[in-house]
């Protein structure tokens, strides 16, 4: 069983920052690929970022490229999504979510994960 954690959210003002955390309870976490996710109020659940297993790849949605930074301590168990700059329409339930995987890619579609978070609510004020 794959139990994903996240933290790390809140409230914050327009051009804040905000650090997010998944752990994931499990030894073979070096060989998922992670991704972040956002549902807002009333909309589909959409792609944020994604890493692969290693860390090397990454990707972003172009809302928020420039802004986020996704990582991962595979030592820790724990990937991040670092949020600067944040704007009113970044408010949303974030959540991570994981899809095992042999090759060190990424993916950006919610489809493609396995494991999702519980989520933890960002609420960015103007």
């Amino acid at each position: 069983q794959v139990q994903l954690v996240e933290s790390g959210g809140g409230l914050v003002q327009a051009g804040g920052s905000l650090r997010l955390s998944c752990a994931a309870s499990v030894r073979t976490f070096s060989s998922a690929a992670m991704g972040w996710f956002r549902q807002a109020p009333g909309k589909e659940r959409e792609f944020v970022a994604a890493i692969s297993r290693s860390g090397a790849n990454t990707n972003y949605a172009d809302s928020v490229k420039g802004r986020f930074t996704i990582s991962r301590d595979n030592a820790k168990n724990t990937v991040y999504l670092q949020m600067n700059s944040l704007k009113p329409e970044d408010t949303a339930v974030y959540y991570c979510a994981a899809r095992f995987t042999s090759t060190d890619t990424y993916y950006y579609t919610l489809a493609r994960y396995d494991y999702w978070g519980q989520g933890t609510q960002v609420t960015v004020s103007s």
